[in-house]
């Protein structure tokens, strides 16, 4: 796809279309139920027009790595996202009210939208194609399914904190806790979703293999010592960042933290690649099916930290099950896309870590 004109195709336009079709499918749902929480949830309105904008400008990130202009994904990043910290931080430092941080939100989420809308003038043929949308509504289901199966999980977690507890002051410390990494997460999906087209077809699959191995590798160096810094001040970060009250959600942030042992593991990454994106939904089922029971048991035995050790396990148990998918299926052994070395490595020091802050024998406060 080029800005000429040439090559341009109309795939990124269709997929554009059927954001906006289920934006607006939620935006609808979410105005049809908002009777039953606007009480509590302040600003609904504007909060669903939020979700409604919000979503097909995640598209700008993808065009760009699709027309090999990950140098502008920076640019677009920096930019963006500096205006929206600006926006949002601005009307609270001048003692403003909270809706004018919201008009912020929304200010920066049009900007997005034109941003999005010159993209898609210079990179794609706006032609619709019903074949395309069929043929990718059919594999992209599961993909739906399992997403808001994942998306849910935190308030199903939560949910069980309310309910084992019957205390909102505990469902606070445990919501302020059960916060991921935000670094590895963001690196982590980027590396996946980067990667899909390298294993589209099997043509170069050794190659595809390799890649994502060195990429994994490169990312393991980087975020496995800066997980275990943010393990070292977790407990001194809290109760100065929040209150003192909340230095008990350092201890759910630091499980949430050992996240980056799965996150960092891609047989996902093969698996959607190759189009077998019923098998994520069956692993996200079983997530779900592992993941309430085992947490209702922990949370009678370890409270608060038994929910997000629950989680972490769960996380363990679904690429497990990938991985174990990915080389009986499909022939393809862990060590071709995990440096395992490496990865070992860092996974028995980040949880000897773990352990030493969690017995107190390390203590930095």
């Amino acid at each position: 796809m080029g800005e000429n004109g040439e090559g341009k195709s109309p795939e990124i336009f269709n997929a554009f279309i059927l954001l906006c079709f289920f934006s607006l499918l939620f935006f609808a749902l979410g105005h049809s139920v908002k009777g039953y929480f606007s009480g509590d949830v302040p600003y609904v309105n504007l909060l669903l027009l939020y979700l409604l904008l919000s979503n097909p400008v995640c598209l700008i990130e993808y065009i760009y790595l699709l027309n090999n202009r990950s140098h502008r994904i920076i640019q677009y990043g920096l930019i963006t996202y500096i205006a929206q910290l600006i926006l949002i931080l601005v009307p609270f430092i001048l003692g403003k009210e909270i809706i004018w941080s919201v008009y912020g939100l929304l200010g920066i989420t049009f900007i997005r939208w034109i941003w999005l809308i010159i993209l898609l003038r210079r990179y794609t043929e706006m032609r619709i194609s019903y074949q395309f949308m069929k043929e990718h509504l059919y594999l992209a289901f599961p993909l739906i399914i399992t997403s808001l199966i994942s998306g849910s999980a935190q308030y199903i977690d939560g949910l069980i904190i309310l309910t084992v507890f019957n205390d909102k002051a505990t469902f606070a410390i445990f919501r302020y806790g059960a916060k991921e990494f935000p670094l590895v997460l963001a690196l982590a999906n980027g590396l996946s979703n980067a990667m899909l087209p390298e294993f589209s077809t099997r043509v170069q699959m050794k190659e595809s293999l390799a890649k994502i191995k060195a990429k994994s590798k490169r990312l393991m160096h980087l975020l496995f010592p800066t997980a275990m810094f943010m393990l070292l001040f977790a407990k001194w970060i809290y109760p100065r960042m929040f209150r003192v009250e909340f230095l008990r959600s350092a201890d759910v942030f630091m499980i949430y933290t050992l996240l980056i042992i799965p996150r960092l593991v891609f047989p996902q990454t093969i698996v959607i690649g190759r189009k077998k994106t019923h098998i994520t939904l069956i692993a996200a089922v079983l997530e779900l099916a592992i993941n309430i029971p085992l947490s209702i048991w922990l949370a009678h035995y370890k409270g608060t930290v038994g929910v997000a050790l629950a989680t972490l396990i769960v996380y363990c148990i679904e690429k497990i099950f990938l991985a174990g998918y990915v080389w009986i299926k499909m022939k393809i052994k862990p060590v071709e896309y995990i440096p395992f070395k490496v990865y070992s490595v860092y996974c028995i020091l980040i949880t000897i870590l773990f352990v030493l802050i969690d017995h107190k024998i390390i203590n930095i406060m």
